[in-house]
């Protein structure tokens, strides 16, 4: 069988620091056909960066293809408008942030080669910081609770566990990390790639439920592992950051969720939003609630004017992978619960 083609695709916005420290990491990444012949090729989608990166990029790495887009329009618009020009069996999105290992790629593109029907799969998500720490941003897969909360084996809210080889098994989960996502090109084309309502954040959870809807599968390889910085664009606790994750998950829950569900979750969602908004206010967090509060706004506008826009037709009735039918606020806020393993296990 005729090796398949990768692109690893970089977006990038005023990450010279990031390219600089991890790109020779991928650089050295291993991929190969039995004659030793190259099929990765490696891609900086710039966005309208403002610092030195692409004066960097020429300099230091003319090997590696240089797309420039116009304007910063956020992760899911740049991506769509970069992959249009991008031809490979896959694509690997990458973040500018990560640091990659020699052989990360051949297990993931191997597992999905072995089953056609898998459309986007991650490798194990390690904290660069704390190497033996999974990473906030995708651990070893992603989840949903039935009430649109993600999570994660090896991430329960501000918990990540040590990583003990315990979610060291390939599996399938809801949703695969952005942080480096493996996706299969002709889906991401037929899924109409990433909703670019949402900017960033929460958009690759976005799809893995569409791809999921459409029949696919979404897995996890943890024989591949990355490690990951995490916050370089937006840090954790920005209020930009909150707003776009609370507004896309209602987004997503709206598009996502047959209509009998989404008619009483996201009235219960927006009243956990709000409890959530409180909270904040309380502890001192100004900007965390009005982040919430301008989220809900947006949310009801998006769902007066922009609806339409971003559905896409999809098939119902399939059983979706990694969706836990508890609620995760509830196994970690009153029954203490820290761990996957723990709430998933949780009656």
């Amino acid at each position: 069988m005729q090796t398949p083609s990768v692109a690893i695709v970089i977006l990038n916005w005023n990450g010279k620091e990031f390219l600089e420290k991890f790109l020779p990491s991928v650089i050295l990444s291993v991929y190969a056909n039995t004659q030793g012949t190259l099929h990765k090729k490696i891609i900086v989608a710039d966005n309208a960066s403002t610092d030195d990166s692409v004066i960097f990029l020429q300099q230091n790495y003319p090997q590696i293809s240089i797309l420039q887009i116009s304007s910063n329009q956020g992760f899911a618009h740049g991506y769509n408008t970069v992959l249009k020009q991008v031809e490979s069996d896959y694509y690997i999105l990458l973040n500018n942030d990560v640091e990659v290992t020699p052989n990360w790629i051949e297990p993931v593109i191997s597992l999905m080669q072995s089953d056609l029907s898998i459309a986007a799969c991650q490798p194990k998500l390690l904290a660069y910081n704390d190497k033996g720490k999974f990473e906030y941003a995708g651990a070893s897969g992603g989840w949903l609770d039935q009430f649109g909360y993600p999570f994660m084996r090896g991430r329960i809210f501000d918990v990540c566990e040590t990583d003990t080889g315990q979610y060291d098994d390939a599996k399938p989960c809801f949703w695969a990390s952005g942080a480096a996502l493996f996706v299969r090109s002709s889906v991401y084309h037929e899924l109409e790639g990433l909703d670019e309502y949402f900017f960033a954040h929460q958009e690759e959870i976005d799809f893995c439920w569409r791809a999921q809807l459409a029949g696919y599968k979404i897995y996890v390889q943890p024989a591949s592992v990355v490690y990951h910085v995490g916050g370089g664009t937006l840090p954790k606790g920005n209020s930009l950051k909150s707003f776009l994750n609370f507004r896309n998950n209602l987004i997503m829950m709206a598009k996502n969720l047959p209509i009998c569900s989404a008619i009483w979750k996201i009235p219960l969602r927006l009243k956990l939003d709000a409890l959530s908004a409180w909270r904040g206010l309380l502890s001192g967090d100004i900007g965390y609630f009005f982040a919430i509060v301008k989220a809900h706004f947006y949310f009801f506008g998006w769902l007066l004017f922009n609806k339409k826009k971003s559905i896409v037709s999809v098939k119902r009735g399939k059983k979706l992978d990694g969706l836990y039918q508890g609620s995760v606020v509830w196994a970690y806020f009153i029954q203490k619960k820290r761990t996957f393993f723990e709430i998933i296990n949780s009656k």
